[in-house]
């Protein structure tokens, strides 16, 4: 059946989205960060349509977001439903059922035997902070371990973790102390013949052997933070059996070990948590992003043992709103019901694609991913494996004109993160529009 996008009348942006362009510049903060000049006035499943009737195929889902698609007709009647009801209690404060059954079920789709406490939150740097906070609470030890090329959010604790970009952390210091960062391993830049074994060895080590043993007593570290999929860092796929490692190191020494599923969960790589491709259960796990089809929710999950700070130790007004918990219970039953499977299966079709353009455009030097969560690094030469960030963002800016939404992560990594209601149709015109932008880009 024919589809009415991506169609695109004329140079972007539209005499409408200028308008809108040029009112936003007026009066927002200058430190919002556009990427480039969409005036989104709707959309449906992986279809956006702008002010001026433009009509693009979306690649990204606003940064992972969307992961049911525009207006999906369950997750908008779930809304439109508990909107009717009504629109907010504290659920720090009072009870509903919504926040009890979300809680509920988050706790019981966590990875790993252990029994879990859920705390909601209004997005992923929030989930990040009560991270932090239930982490020192709960070995009474302050240091925090992450890794560099980390996102974990902008607020000030969130921002100390975070090592994506200096200017995320110019001028704002001094930031939350006793934090540390180590590398997150890199197979696309390990020396070649490298395997996952060593790799993996190499980064505990620096871990032990080195911020253990020179800089940092392990007794007095909290939690060690990590993304099983590192997301802004350049959707970095870490080698097998680096989680398990981390599991093993955070034992050895009574440390926390925490996962950030904010980007990469709630079905993004095949599965529920990108965590359970390794079989790891985390003592803290943080969701948000799309767990509630855009709807702003984040969650908290620790186990039981962990979640032992009493009544008013934290809280949060909105967090847990109502329609927010409706619209993360349906993303829930779509993802599970369906969803989770066809980003696995898609996925292989969507990873395949981009290694056919990697073999033909030699700008592209590394194509990695699992499921609906591919990143594309773009280099100066492949011998040298230099990043090349102009290309990178070349091709976003030449895509957005050609009407494929594309949005680039890391030094010079263009994710592809498809909402996961996408079909075979969608995978392949994305696929070979990607094409055409890399022929002109």
């Amino acid at each position: 059946m024919p589809r009415s996008y991506p169609a695109v009348s004329g140079p972007l942006p539209g005499p409408r989205a200028r308008a809108i362009v040029d009112r936003d510049r007026a009066f927002t903060s200058h430190a919002y960060l556009k990427e480039y000049p969409l005036a989104i006035a709707r959309g449906e499943g992986v279809m956006v349509e702008d002010v001026d009737g433009n009509r693009f195929l979306d690649f990204m889902s606003g940064i992972a977001v969307s992961s049911t698609g525009y207006g999906h007709p369950r997750v908008v009647a779930a809304v439109q439903e508990a909107a009717a009801k009504f629109l907010h209690i504290c659920g720090s404060d009072f009870y509903f059922e919504g926040m009890a059954a979300l809680c509920e079920r988050l706790a019981r789709l966590a990875p790993g035997s252990t029994p879990k406490r859920v705390f909601l939150t209004n997005s992923g740097t929030e989930a990040t902070e009560g991270a932090i906070k239930l982490a020192r609470h709960a070995t009474r030890r302050t240091a925090i371990v992450a890794f560099k090329g980390a996102f974990h959010g902008r607020t000030t604790g969130a921002l100390a973790l975070t090592s994506s970009k200096a200017r995320q952390h110019a001028g704002f210091g001094p930031l939350l102390p006793d934090v540390h960062h180590v590398a997150y391993p890199n197979r696309y830049r390990a020396p070649a013949g490298m395997s996952d074994a060593a790799l993996v060895a190499e980064a505990i080590d620096g871990i032990e052997g080195d911020l253990f043993t020179r800089h940092l007593d392990p007794k007095d570290v909290a939690a060690i933070f990590v993304e099983p999929v590192q997301g802004e860092g350049g959707y970095l796929f870490p080698p097998d059996g680096f989680l398990k490692a981390l599991r093993d190191l955070c034992d050895r020494h009574g440390i926390l070990l925490v996962f950030d599923e904010i980007q990469c969960g709630v079905g993004r790589t095949g599965k529920m948590w990108a965590c359970e491709h390794e079989g790891v259960e985390p003592d803290i796990m943080l969701s948000a992003k799309g767990l509630g089809s855009g709807m702003p929710i984040g969650a908290l999950i620790a186990r039981e043992s962990v979640d032992d700070w009493k009544g008013g130790a934290h809280g949060s007004t909105f967090g847990g709103n109502p329609v927010c918990c409706a619209a993360a219970l349906a993303t829930l039953d779509l993802v599970e019901g369906g969803l989770m499977a066809n980003a696995a299966r898609l996925g292989e079709r969507l990873i395949a694609g981009a290694r056919a353009l990697a073999g033909r455009h030699e700008a592209i030097g590394d194509v990695r991913g699992r499921g609906l969560m591919v990143g594309m690094e773009f280099v100066k030469s492949r011998a040298g494996k230099e990043p090349d960030p102009a290309a990178s963002r070349r091709v976003v800016d030449t895509a957005f004109q050609h009407g494929l939404l594309l949005l680039g992560c890391g030094k010079s990594v263009i994710r592809l993160a498809p909402p996961l209601v996408i079909d075979e149709v969608d995978i392949d015109r994305g696929l070979e529009l990607l094409g055409a932008v890399l022929s002109d880009a």
